[in-house]
């Protein structure tokens, strides 16, 4: 039987790459996405393409069942996931008291909340196999504050240390735990946080290259990977010797809307 990746956030971007990727390895998929309608789209140039197996879900994971819907969902039809690629996130731009509160929450609730309730949900089943390989789509910016996207660096912080750890807890049962922490990407995340004319977007990656590099790290079963060559040597090499306050206030000149 085909090993089976669970993928949220799969109807566009990041998501929708590790989709393609997987099948074109003769892996079976579950699509979980609010967009139902473009889950069927890719389902059937997928399962057509390579002879696997798509099921669908439209799903909305900011919701208190969100979850829950996904389990119901695996339980019913007798799916056993052996990868698990918690891709859904959302970011938001703008100084944090000028932005919607509830729109603060549900990114909380996507990027953090349903990411660790699935994944507590599907683990269980990985230990009694004793393999399994988890992927969570996190960011370059879970490395450094994020003026003008407060939130969302924070949750990304969240996502690198709950992975690295989660990992360590893990891997004596067969199981790796990676976090995917890309910089821009052009996925039409700048679109939908509110970015388009930010000089982040400049030079972004395509998402099947940065889907790619995180799908081959998965399967070695690397810590991390930073997509970014020059993200990456600043991450690393610059910002633990830069004073904190010059890297917020490059950050904020960065993404500032031009």
């Amino acid at each position: 039987m085909n090993k089976t990746a669970l993928i949220t956030g799969a109807s566009s971007g990041i998501g929708l790459e590790l989709a393609r990727i997987h099948a074109g390895k003769g892996g079976d998929l579950v699509l979980v996405a609010r967009r139902g309608d473009e889950l069927d789209r890719i389902a059937n140039e997928l399962s057509e393409r390579h002879s696997v197996n798509v099921d669908v879900l439209s799903a909305d994971l900011t919701s208190n069942h969100g979850v829950e819907q996904v389990m119901s969902f695996l339980s019913e039809k007798g799916i056993d996931v052996h990868y698990l690629f918690n891709n859904a996130g959302v970011g938001g731009y703008g100084y944090f008291h000028e932005r919607d509160l509830e729109k603060e929450l549900n990114m909380i609730r996507l990027n953090i909340q349903s990411l660790v309730e699935l994944t507590h949900r599907i683990l269980p089943s990985m230990i009694k196999r004793g393999s399994g390989k988890i992927l969570n789509t996190s960011s370059t910016a879970g490395f450094i504050p994020g003026p003008l996207q407060a939130n969302y660096y924070a949750t990304k912080a969240f996502v690198n240390s709950f992975s690295n750890a989660l990992d360590q807890e893990v891997r004596r049962h067969g199981i790796t735990v990676t976090s995917l922490c890309p910089g821009p990407v052009k996925t039409g995340f700048e679109d939908a946080a509110g970015m388009v004319g930010s000089g982040l977007f400049k030079n972004a990656a395509t998402a099947h290259s940065t889907a790619m590099k995180g799908y081959k790290a998965m399967e070695k079963g690397r810590l991390e990977v930073i997509t970014d060559g020059p993200l990456k040597f600043a991450i690393k090499g610059l910002f633990p010797f830069t004073p904190m306050r010059l890297v917020l206030k490059s950050v904020e000149k960065l993404q500032k809307i031009k």
